[in-house]
């Protein structure tokens, strides 16, 4: 930090002294840790990017070696090493957007105060530079994420006033904040500029064909992030979530009115592409939220740059309330929790900003090229799986519901209950569990051909497999079927109304399994030992309840005879409606089978 011997006082430093000020502020200003595993001693921070710039310090000769709570060791080039002790830290926040730290030099004694932050935040308290403002545009757009880097050197009377009303500001019961805030502020000006770092922000393997995959599935995608506008822009375009011949709009402003001008020019540009900073956001979802959110979801994309993290959940919010849509928040850092926890689906990723967001999230994942099999194929199976466990369900019990009204509605609504005891209880559980529940192995479609046609996850989207017509489908079926089963049976078995119970008891296990089997889409071992055990577990059931069958009936020819009838009879019709309908109008995953079994015969 000396001056050179033959400068004037005033004169600016040479570019050496300047280089190895930049060099020291990069290795005392930050939050780095040393970690130790297995004799390997490792760099460990909150931000990736400060772990590279102490990295990059220790390239070059000045090496962090330790960190205490009160103080930072470094090792020079030669060898030696400079001690120095904390005097205070000022951590980096959404609201500043920067860090600071005041050192003492153990060696001279001299109070060091060094400081870095966005362009936007140290630009107003460093001294001025005729290119400070350029270079940060060029390092951004080739996609850089820019650090300003600046210092100041205190006088002992200047650290003891600030010290004072620093510690008198923590002290305070009301507005201890702001007062601290007001406190370092004062401090906070007429910096030296030591100089200007970038730091690439290197995309993970397979993001470009990732995108490409989530927009053909009818993914809308949003990127909210912290960057520069140029290194926001940069970064959509090489990770192809902008097209390369794609128009781009910029919506920059700085009042409402300015805001709303920008916005109505907008609205006129169909098919384009948005790029908005953070106070622009602030101002168009202030004053007329509902119109910028419909406006933006049509777009192919959308980028929010300099976005706080409450900005990153506000929008979530909105795209909820206004536009009615799910919506998945994906983050890799601290700054996406609020995001992620906002979203309907939160999905973290583990990077080297920490695990924060993937603790937070509701599935962990470690690269972000997994959001594409975690969506288009476990969130289709898991959406298929659960509209079909669910119809059966319902199905189930409505159709002995169904049976039972039935039955007492001959009877003259008379209070007897044809189900009771074992029975009921064997229907839901032993009789019946296993085939239906084995419906959550089943498959539509294969693995590969969901990612060779991610489109089809645009039919998902659409809710028609579990909706009100879905439903009153299946409440159609039972309806039908309980009826069936209970009417033919009193009508054939017209003179073994007593076994009443054994006939109609047999046909509803034989048409729940058998409704089960026409469901399934690719068999597995596991269903047909399923349905293998219920029939089974019926079997011994005859012999185990005397009270309820009568085994002897039950064996005759004239009964399976007529039995099978009844669940043909109640099957028949269910199953050539489906026929017509996959036949008619199959579904798009019905369509490529069909193509594909063309193409391989």
């Amino acid at each position: 930090f000396d001056q050179a011997p033959d400068a004037p006082p005033r004169a600016r430093p040479p570019v050496h002294t300047r280089v190895r000020r930049l060099v020291e502020a990069l290795a005392l200003c930050h939050s780095v840790n040393l970690t130790e595993d297995e004799g390997v001693r490792e760099y460990q921070a909150s931000s990736p990017d400060e772990v590279a710039l102490v990295n990059y310090a220790k390239s070059v000769g000045l090496a962090l070696v330790d960190r205490t709570l009160s103080h930072i060791t470094v090792q020079r080039p030669r060898g030696t090493q400079a001690k120095y002790e904390i005097l205070d830290v000022f951590p980096f926040s959404s609201d500043t957007k920067r860090m600071g730290i005041i050192l003492r030099d153990e060696e001279t004694g001299r109070v060091l105060f060094f400081m870095k932050g966005a362009d936007v935040a140290m630009m107003p308290i460093v001294e001025f530079s005729d290119w400070l403002d350029e270079e940060c545009g060029n390092l951004a757009r080739k996609g850089l994420r820019t650090l300003v880097v600046g210092m100041k050197v205190l006088s002992r009377e200047e650290y003891a006033a600030f010290s004072q009303r620093y510690e008198a500001a923590k002290r305070q019961v009301y507005e201890r904040e702001a007062a601290m805030r007001s406190a370092v502020e004062d401090l906070e000006c007429n910096l030296t500029l030591l100089g200007l770092t970038g730091v690439e922000d290197k995309l993970q393997e397979n993001v470009a064909s990732t995108l490409e995959t989530l927009a053909n599935a009818g993914v809308r995608v949003w990127m909210l992030t912290g960057d520069k506008v140029e290194t926001a822009t940069c970064i959509a375009i090489s990770s192809k979530l902008f097209a390369r011949n794609a128009a781009i709009f910029h919506l920059t402003a700085e009042t409402r009115e300015q805001a709303e001008e920008q916005f109505s020019r907008f609205q006129k540009r169909t098919g384009a592409c948005l790029v908005i900073d953070g106070r622009s956001l602030a101002l168009c979802t202030d004053n007329f939220p509902r119109q910028f959110i419909e406006v933006a979801c049509a777009c192919p994309a959308v980028v929010c740059c300099r976005c706080a993290p409450t900005q990153k959940a506000l929008v979530v919010r909105l795209l909820k309330r206004h536009a009615k849509r799910r919506c998945a928040a994906i983050g890799d850092g601290g700054n996406d929790v609020a995001m992620i926890q906002a979203a309907d689906v939160g999905i973290g990723i583990e990077g080297k900003e920490g695990k924060q967001a993937s603790l937070a999230a509701d599935f962990s994942l470690t690269k972000f090229s997994h959001v594409s099999r975690l969506m288009l194929w476990h969130g289709r199976n898991s959406y298929t799986r659960t509209a079909r466990l669910s119809q059966f369900v319902i199905h189930r019990g409505l159709i002995i519901s169904i049976i039972q009204v039935v039955f007492s509605s001959i009877f003259y609504f008379a209070t007897i209950a044809i189900y009771s005891g074992w029975l009921v209880v064997g229907y839901s559980t032993v009789f019946t569990m296993l085939p239906v529940f084995s419906l959550v192995l089943d498959e539509d479609v294969d693995a590969d051909t969901v990612f060779m046609y991610p489109e089809l996850y645009k039919e998902l989207q659409k809710g028609r497999r579990l909706c009100l017509r879905t439903f009153l489908e299946w409440v159609f079926k039972s309806i039908y079927q309980g009826g069936a089963i209970m009417l033919l049976s009193i009508f054939l078995f017209d003179h073994s109304f007593l076994r009443i119970i054994s006939i109609t008891f047999t046909s509803l296990l034989l048409t729940e399994l058998l409704m089960v089997a026409l469901e399934i889409q690719r068999w597995r071992w596991q269903m047909v030992v399923a349905e293998v055990l219920s029939l089974a577990a019926y079997a011994v059931a005859i012999f185990l309840l005397p009270s309820y069958f009568d085994a002897g009936f039950i064996m005759s020819g004239d009964f399976w005879i007529k039995v099978i009838v009844i669940t043909l009879v109640s099957c028949l019709p269910v199953t050539i409606g489906k026929w017509f309908r996959t036949t008619c109008a199959p579904p798009a995953y019905v369509k490529l089978a069909r193509s594909r079994d063309a193409a391989d015969s």
